[in-house]
């Protein structure tokens, strides 16, 4: 089966509507000689405005479709008739989006709340009509403005998923086997490395109806932060969750120590954010089910002073220890 393509970055072309023109017009009703200026004022041009949407979680269409307009404001009339707003182009994005300015990479703002909206670019402002310039020594003015320009701009749109926790972990740690297993995410699962090639998001649901988003981000290697593989371009993924879940393959799959594979990532995420090691973080020994997992576990204890919750993704052995240690970090009040 053909899998949809994941985008976390894209550029987008967005054009705000051009205010609509002020009206010179004049009263004109029998038996009233001297009716007077009744132009109206033009319409404002429609805005540029991101919204965030729990049901967006990739800016895929903006990859496609990168150029979005918005309507122009009609044109003021006689009466004193305003002219219609031009529509707002809503653009929707996943939560965890981050804009800046295309040309100067200024910060506009960043979606982390379900249907929240950052204005990006301003519609023009209506021009104004005749009716406006009228005073006691001109008593005809025919003078109007135009309507303004809307902005231009070319947006930077970045998404940083918004998830509770984040798995990381060497190729084959059996991150997306773990993730299967706790939540009702499918990612694709092989024994090669680089199976997860897109971050992929799963929900857990507990026993109280709380629930919690976690998030697996490809494998990393020696030199992630450096741009390295797959991990540098989706280490951003994990920046915003509140915990880090270090799925450690305690078996040696690949002739790797266990315990360097600690170090190794302790030392990638810090390299890539240092502020990344100051977050909660729990540590999982995968592969327990498979002989030699013992005595790496023995080692890996005496060697990092750290006792991880032993488990098998496969089996489920010491699952249960798992979801009970996020719900008592991260489920909200049921």
């Amino acid at each position: 089966m053909k899998t949809r393509k994941f985008v976390d970055h894209a550029v987008v072309y967005a054009n705000a509507g051009n205010g609509g023109n002020g009206s010179a017009s004049f009263r004109r009703e029998k038996f009233v000689p001297k009716g007077g200026p009744d132009g109206g004022d033009g319409g404002r041009g429609g805005h540029i405005i991101l919204r965030s949407n729990p049901d967006v979680d990739s800016l895929i269409a903006l990859y496609f479709e990168p150029h979005r307009r918005a309507g122009h404001g009609g044109h003021g009339r006689g009466k004193k008739m305003h002219g219609k707003n031009g529509a707002d182009c809503v653009i929707d994005v996943p939560l965890g989006t981050v804009a800046r300015d295309r040309e100067t990479m200024d910060f506009l703002g960043e979606l982390l709340q379900p249907e929240e909206e950052l204005l990006v670019a301003k519609g023009g402002k209506g021009g104004l009509g005749n009716v406006h310039f009228k005073s006691s020594t001109h008593q005809a003015p025919e003078e109007t403005t135009p309507g303004e320009l809307g902005q231009e701009i070319t947006l930077d749109l970045e998404l940083k998923i918004v998830a509770d926790a984040g798995l990381v972990g060497f190729p084959n740690a059996g991150k997306s086997s773990l993730l299967t297993s706790v939540s009702h995410a499918h990612p694709k699962i092989a024994s090669y490395p680089f199976t997860t090639i897109n971050p992929v998001p799963g929900t857990i649901v507990f026993e109280d109806y709380t629930k919690i988003k976690i998030i697996d981000i490809p494998g990393i290697i020696h030199g992630a932060h450096d741009g390295v593989g797959l991990g540098d371009k989706f280490l951003r993924h994990i920046e915003r969750a509140k915990l880090i879940v270090m799925v450690i393959d305690m078996a040696g799959t690949d002739g790797r120590e266990p315990h360097a594979d600690y170090k190794d990532l302790i030392n990638e995420l810090g390299q890539y954010n240092q502020e990344l090691l100051q977050r909660p973080r729990i540590v999982l020994a995968n592969k327990m089910d498979v002989p030699e997992s013992s005595e790496h576990y023995e080692t890996f204890c005496k060697e990092t002073k750290i006792t991880p919750i032993p488990i098998s993704a496969t089996s489920g052995q010491g699952l249960d220890d798992v979801k009970a240690t996020l719900h008592q970090m991260l489920a909200p009040e049921a």
